[in-house]
This record gives C-alpha cells, sequence and structure tokens, in this order.
C-alpha cells in the first residue's frame, strides 16, 4: 500500500453544502448536528485539501456580526469542517482549518468563532482555539435562542483576543 500524498489546501470555487455532505461519506448528518433542532447558515468561502484529484478535507467560512458586552464587530464564522473518513488521522482538519483563517485574514477578520459538539472540542483546543465561557444567543427563524453546543474563538491575527461579556451571534450560526 502506498502512503497517500496531500496538497495544501486551496480555496474551492463553486462548492456548497452538497459537495460538503459529500465528503462527509454520505451519511444523513455528517455533523452529528440534527439533535440541536437549529437552522444553520452556509459558508460563502470553501477551502479544502486534495488527494490527487479528490477532496478530502474541508473547512468554510462566512463573514458574521457578533455582539460582545455591548461591542458589535465582525468575526469569521468557521464551520463544515470534515475530513473523509477514509483519511483521518493525518492533520488534514488543521491544513483546511489553517487555510480558512488566512483567507479570513486576507479579508481583514481578526477574530473567528465556531461552533462544535463535546467530543470535538479538544481537537480545537489543540488547533488552538479557546472555550467561550458566556452562553452564546444565536439567531433562529422562531427568534433568538442560547447556543446548545460549545463556542470557541481563536484569533486569525496576532494578539488579538476575545472580548468579555454576553455573546449575540447576529446571524444563524455557521
Amino acid at each position: 500500500m502506498t502512503e497517500q500524498e496531500f496538497s495544501p489546501a486551496v480555496e474551492l470555487a463553486g462548492w456548497g453544502w452538497e459537495q460538503v455532505h459529500a465528503l462527509g461519506g454520505g451519511v444523513a448528518d455528517p455533523f452529528e448536528t440534527g439533535t440541536t433542532n437549529l437552522v444553520w447558515r452556509p459558508k460563502e468561502q470553501h477551502y479544502g485539501v486534495r488527494s490527487g484529484d479528490r477532496v478530502v478535507a474541508h473547512a468554510g467560512y462566512v463573514v458574521v456580526p457578533v455582539e460582545v458586552g455591548g461591542v458589535r464587530f465582525d468575526v469569521a464564522g468557521i464551520g463544515g469542517v470534515i475530513v473523509s473518513p477514509d483519511v483521518r488521522g493525518q492533520g488534514l482538519a488543521r491544513t483546511a482549518v489553517d487555510a480558512a483563517l488566512a483567507g479570513a485574514r486576507a479579508a481583514g477578520l481578526d477574530l473567528a468563532l465556531l461552533f462544535c459538539l463535546p467530543d470535538r472540542a479538544s481537537l480545537y483546543r489543540r488547533l488552538g482555539w479557546t472555550p467561550i465561557t458566556e452562553p452564546v444567543t444565536v439567531e433562529q427563524p422562531a427568534g433568538p435562542t442560547v447556543m446548545p453546543i460549545h463556542a470557541m474563538w481563536t484569533a486569525v491575527t496576532p494578539g488579538g483576543s476575545w472580548p468579555g461579556g454576553p455573546v449575540r451571534l447576529h446571524s444563524l450560526p455557521m
């Protein structure tokens, strides 16, 4: 068996939910967030790692407005982080997320936010993300709701820090 080679992460033009979903192996709920009963916002920028002609890892982002401690600003909402089941455990999530963060930095954003299930929080901690300890309120079609899963942040530019105080995402979660 030969070892697979992976490309550096690149921006993926024309990507959307269908491609991300397929990357997860075609399971009905690849992110396992269906039980949250939340409506999620699609990502607008997509980055991926290839093995040959096949994309094997993905991360995306969308610019979202947040308000923390009464101060409103935009952040990169990271999401859609997924690695093909046959190549997990090789650092490809880091490669894809780092590419999405580089894209966010190029877009002039200083901070990034993501939501994850408890069993994935340790992965993001290893990637340099910090848990948000305050409850995070997000938009939903029926009105604002408290996010039932972990929220984490990271600096996109050196020296960035998350302010203290209540967090309100003025968007659907991503």
